[in-house]
């Protein structure tokens, strides 16, 4: 296998030498494969940027790879429109793992900056997995040059540049401090406001009682029949008379729950639903500093525990690091609602991510154009 993946990727290079012959133009490719459509992320950047330079041309490939023979091919002709961008660009932006941007050899000038999808660092990624069971083969991350050919890397805070330099496998000297550019939202009064009374008015039923809102956003897991089971014995156990439960899968989660009881929800981010909620529940996902921003309740239903554990680390201390009290039972995690500890859950936030300079956005922006040539 390593032999054919050798071949393809001289071949890409060598059709790749030929598309970096064309003239550089005045760029930023934006690239994607967490979803089909722009993320926020990228569209506040794209705004931001339009006004200190209007010139720079902004194009956006978004395309999430799906499983299936037909769509692996449809991809490969995506790549294609991904390496012109590429070779034609000054910057590249990411927020994922890019194949053409790795596997490719660029133009010593080009900007690539990876500013990663998820705020903070708490489930280890990348290189820091390597060989486990939920992370890549190093046999397969050495081949397809996993993470490499980035200018500078994207972090949350002083704190998590280590863990970035790790999960990346690049010098600490290329993490530079900048925190997602939605993290502008969280503290946004006049968003929050929109957001929030867009949110009420789809579900108008979240007014029209004085029952607190429960937000449930659990991690993706790719063995997901524990997750569903944990769902139903969540929802057994909350009195619907004083709880409304929305419920915030991942995208990439395959079930439904169909329980009229319950809200779950499509149609907005599990950030934008952290505004209207009274409590917030998780496990091991990331939206705990979304989460911490908001300085929301924090529950965390880890109902397995120990199994996650032994497939996935974290780079924080699970039991003594969290704002928030961890419970295995649905049943002592609704009881305790009442009267939840009190954890210093701004501390929490202020040490994960970082305070901005000006705003997050323009931060990101500012530092961007100093390094356009």
């Amino acid at each position: 296998m390593s032999i054919i993946v050798n071949i393809g990727i001289f071949g890409l290079n060598i059709l790749y030498f030929f598309m970096k012959c064309l003239p550089v133009q005045n760029k930023i490719t934006y690239i994607s494969r967490q979803m089909d459509v722009t993320p926020l992320d990228f569209q506040m950047i794209i705004d931001e940027t339009k006004k200190i330079n209007p010139d720079i041309q902004h194009v956006v490939l978004a395309k999430m790879l799906k499983k299936g023979m037909k769509n692996h091919i449809l991809y490969c002709f995506h790549m294609l429109k991904q390496m012109y961008h590429i070779a034609t660009s000054k910057m590249v932006i990411l927020d994922t793992y890019c194949i053409p941007v790795c596997i490719l050899k660029q133009r010593s000038n080009l900007v690539v900056i990876q500013i990663w999808h998820a705020l903070g660092a708490f489930k280890k990624f990348g290189y820091s997995i390597l060989d486990q069971p939920e992370g890549s083969s190093s046999k397969i991350a050495h081949l397809m040059r996993m993470h490499k050919n980035y200018t500078y890397v994207f972090s949350s805070s002083e704190y998590t540049r280590p863990f970035f330099a790790d999960a990346f496998h690049v010098d600490l000297s290329q993490v530079k401090v900048f925190p997602l550019p939605k993290t502008d939202l969280l503290i946004d009064e006049n968003h929050k406001q929109v957001i929030s009374q867009n949110i009420l008015e789809t579900y108008p039923q979240l007014c029209q009682s004085n029952k607190k809102i429960i937000v449930y956003a659990p991690t993706f897991r790719k063995d997901d029949h524990l997750l569903y089971n944990a769902i139903k014995e969540l929802i057994d156990v909350i009195d619907f008379n004083q709880y409304h439960l929305v419920l915030k899968l991942h995208p990439l989660t395959t079930f439904h729950i169909h329980d009229s009881r319950i809200i779950e929800d499509h149609q907005y981010t599990s950030l934008e639903f952290f505004h209207v909620a009274n409590y917030i529940i998780t496990d091991y996902s990331a939206v705990i500093f979304e989460a911490s921003l908001l300085n929301k309740p924090l529950f965390f239903y880890a109902f397995d525990y120990e199994e996650y554990m032994r497939k996935r680390s974290m780079y924080i201390d699970y039991i003594h690091d969290l704002p928030g009290t961890i419970f295995q039972s649905p049943k002592s995690l609704i009881e305790s609602l009442n009267h939840p500890q009190r954890y210093d859950i701004q501390s929490f936030a202020h040490k994960m991510i970082a305070k901005p300079q000006t705003t997050y956005t323009q931060d990101i922006v500012r530092f961007m154009m100093e390094q356009w040539k």
